[in-house]
């Protein structure tokens, strides 16, 4: 159903975009950076509730995604337009409750997730919360857009956006940061910006006639409880699986956050970093989504599966190259956050043992996309919660608490968490064709 160049065509653009989106959360650690370690590591505590709010809005947009894409499978782009307007009217619902939240309780939430942190962090941490959070209705918006370009195959679109927005945002941090002198505040204000234009523009482009998806009416934004229920059948699975994960990542964040602000700074950067590692394999999950629901919906499961295992090969052979870089260079990439020495050699080894570690990681998270555009959603939710918690967060209280490891303890738990989702995964895969279903 895909031709060469018309995978080339979606998975390029792809790739750039999750670079570019990645590149948001990274200059505002580099940027910030220049103000202290108290900055960065406010910075950072915020941003791992931030990115449970993406998560979790773009595991919503991939349930349009998936849906929609379907619809296309099936020569029913009437139904994908209806699904894509249900999807904006649930998202932005969504992210207006929690930004509402996120506002009037910042300091309650930051303080019961990561409990007493020096009072510098904290205050920056407040900040940064207050500003950004009015960001996530417009971020809501702007991944759903995104998400039903690509059912179309249109990855184009969401890329060019995307380097709109990170223009803004890194203009904005240099004239914030170093012109104006305003802090953490210097880093917020440019995300929120940008994050404004990316929705207006993506609302404008999804509306165009020339769109197999589109909006066509202010009707199809009205609630349709059909319509609604098959995106969330998919929607709530993945966004409970994200969640999840995230709220565990937000728990390895406070045990963390326990070992001083030398650790929080070098988790942070290391983080930050190995990020890099993820985007091959995240932008051909995405691609896979397309393909793969594409393809069940058409009734061609063999196809799907085909898809899968050359764009997971792909996935490896990007990594070789990408993880040799960054094992070989970490002690330049972590020179950029300008860290104490301490915090830096802590950086640098958390990233050599990421990379090795990586040879796992496609079969554990790529893997899982053509699962979940097959309606198997409910699967993968269960175990990636089971392994987040039992696995990753358990053994890592184990090895910091109790064999002090310190804080490559946190990274030993999340390699023990990848092996097992990759085993399951897989095993899973062995019955794609039998369990693959299309939407009715």
């Amino acid at each position: 159903m895909f031709s060469r160049r018309e995978l080339i065509k979606l998975l390029a653009p792809l790739i750039v975009e999750q670079i570019l989106s990645v590149l948001v959360g990274m200059v505002d650690v580099v940027m910030v950076s220049s103000v202290g370690e108290a900055a960065v590591s406010g910075v950072s505590l915020v941003d791992s509730i931030s990115i449970l709010i993406i998560q979790i809005l773009s595991a919503l947009a991939t349930g349009g995604a998936v849906i929609s894409a379907q619809y296309l499978g099936k020569k029913q782009p009437g139904n994908a337009c209806r699904a894509a307007g249900q999807l904006l009217t649930v998202t932005t619902a969504l992210s207006l409750l929690v930004t509402v939240v996120a506002i009037v309780g910042n300091r309650t939430i930051l303080g019961a997730i990561f409990g007493k942190v020096e009072q510098a962090v904290m205050e920056d941490a407040v900040i940064y919360l207050e500003i950004t959070s009015i960001s996530y209705p417009f971020l809501a918006v702007y991944n759903s857009c995104a998400a039903l370009f690509r059912a179309m195959g249109n990855s184009k679109i969401s890329m060019y956006t995307s380097l709109v927005m990170n223009s803004i945002n890194i203009i904005g941090n240099a004239v914030c940061v170093f012109g104006l002198h305003m802090g953490v505040a210097g880093v917020a204000y440019p995300t929120l910006i940008s994050r404004m234009v990316a929705a207006v523009l993506m609302l404008y482009l999804i509306q165009q006639s020339g769109n197999e998806i589109r909006i066509r009416r202010l009707g199809e934004l009205k609630p349709n409880l059909l319509m609604i229920k098959n995106i969330l059948s998919i929607g709530i699975p993945n966004g409970l699986e994200s969640g999840m994960f995230q709220f565990g990542k937000i728990a390895l964040q406070s045990l963390v956050s326990s070992l001083g602000t030398a650790a929080i700074a070098s988790y942070a950067v290391a983080s930050n970093l190995v990020t890099l590692l993820y985007l091959p394999g995240n932008a051909i999950g995405l691609g896979l989504i397309t393909i793969v629901g594409q393809c069940v919906g058409a009734g061609e499961k063999k196809q799907a599966k085909d898809y899968t295992k050359m764009l997971v090969g792909l996935n490896y052979g990007i990594l070789v190259v990408i993880c040799t870089i960054m094992v070989v260079f970490s002690n330049v990439f972590v020179g950029i956050y300008q860290l104490s020495w301490e915090a830096a050699g802590i950086a640098e080894e958390m990233i050599t043992a990421h990379s090795l570690a990586m040879i796992v990681w496609p079969l554990a998270f790529t893997l899982p996309y053509t699962l979940r555009a097959s309606l198997d959603a409910k699967f993968t939710m269960g175990i990636s919660i089971f392994s987040m918690w039992v696995f990753r967060i358990a053994f890592a209280y184990l090895f910091v608490r109790v064999f002090h490891l310190g804080v490559m303890g946190v990274w030993y738990g999340m390699f023990i968490d990848w092996v097992f989702r990759a085993i399951v995964f897989t095993w899973r895969m062995k019955g794609f064709e039998k369990r693959a279903i299309s939407v009715s």
